[in-house]
């Protein structure tokens, strides 16, 4: 794991959604350990209530769920106008490691991709390059 400043993500809002909740107490834990807000919701629906209401910074969500998957949860935020969060950054996290499921992740609306199981100081830079883009587009 990250440790030191690579490691921090204080105040970096993130809401994490994945049906298996050991796999989200995880990575709520590591996140929060680094300082970040860390939302956490188990289905879509309760997904896209947290992104109205608390408005994180970047989303991090498993692909593969029961009755409504991640892909579900992409179109229905990206459909979303800006000022409602539609153009959240959106990171996939899925057990399909095939090209193509790279390839269908990025077409459906995710910017980033990463299978299980997770390169943990990959997924870390990945939060951290968030928020040093949204420092620049705040012209920070």
């Amino acid at each position: 794991m990250s440790s030191g400043p690579r490691g921090v993500l204080e105040g970096l809002r993130i809401l994490i959604v994945d049906d298996d909740g050991d796999a989200r107490e995880l990575l709520k834990t590591i996140f929060s350990q680094r300082r970040a807000v860390v939302f956490a919701a188990e289905s879509v629906a309760e997904a896209m209530d947290l992104l109205e209401r608390e408005r994180p910074d970047v989303l991090v969500s498993d692909i593969a769920m029961p009755e409504e998957d991640g892909y579900t949860l992409i179109r229905r935020l990206r459909a979303l106008a800006p000022e409602r969060g539609g153009r959240t950054p959106a990171i996939a996290l899925t057990a399909y490691a095939g090209s193509a499921d790279r390839a269908r992740a990025l077409a459906a609306g995710f910017d980033r991709y990463f299978s299980k199981p997770l390169d943990l100081d990959a997924l870390l830079d990945a939060l951290i390059d968030v928020r040093s883009a949204a420092a620049i587009g705040a012209g920070g």
